[in-house]
């Protein structure tokens, strides 16, 4: 095993960058190249994207989730979108892109791990209606409520529905999920996005609750 690799995977580090590197090996930076290099050409860890790496599968004492990661690939970011609509099952789908928000700009990266696709939503609290959440293999990572997550996806997609039953139909979502949600949650994200198309749908999805 790379000295590399042991020292991270005796520490339990299962992500890491270029300063984790220089913290944790001494010697030059020629030296510490010449480390990762070879670390990644016998399979011991994987290169996520330029300066951030974690262990391969099989050096891994718990498995990365890919949620997990996603903050660490571009953030401040949370996951949004059908990957998120999939999470809390309202899309039937499998989801093969994890799709994010980020106020920064749009970005995807491909990675040996997964497609990770970030769009830019501007919104007056990024964090609003975003739960911060624990997975079961100690991964941190933060998702949008499906309310949240269909305000960012009218926003970026820009689905030609006239009412939520339009958005229903597109997505195959249940309407027992659509009338799950109340009129505050629908009134606290309307007054998050300033964008006119974002704030029609909330408010005729708010309109449709009480029909």
């Amino acid at each position: 095993m790379n000295r590399l690799t042991e020292h991270f995977f005796k520490t339990s580090v299962w992500i890491f960058n270029q300063t984790d590197v220089k913290m944790a090996i001494n010697g030059s930076r020629f030296s510490r190249h010449g480390l990762i290099k070879r670390a990644i050409a016998n399979g011991e860890i994987l290169k996520i994207r330029r300066g951030l790496y974690c262990l391969a599968p099989a050096y891994q004492k718990k498995p990365v989730g890919i949620y997990g990661i996603s903050e660490y690939i571009y953030g401040p970011s949370y996951i949004s979108f059908e990957t998120a609509l999939s999470y809390h099952g309202w899309i039937p789908e499998s989801v093969y892109v994890c799709t994010c928000a980020s106020y920064r700009n749009s970005k995807e990266f491909k990675t040996p791990l997964g497609i990770f696709s970030y769009n830019h939503v501007p919104q007056k609290a990024f964090y609003a209606d975003v739960e911060r959440c624990v997975g079961s293999n100690g991964n941190v990572y933060f998702m949008a409520s499906a309310v949240k997550a269909m305000a960012d996806y009218v926003y970026v997609r820009k689905p030609g529905w006239t009412n939520i039953h339009d958005a229903a139909k597109s997505l195959r979502i249940e309407s027992i999920d659509l009338h799950s949600v109340n009129a505050q949650q629908l009134s606290a994200l309307t007054e998050n996005y300033n964008n006119g198309r974002v704030k029609h749908f909330l408010n005729n999805w708010k309109g449709a609750l009480k029909s």
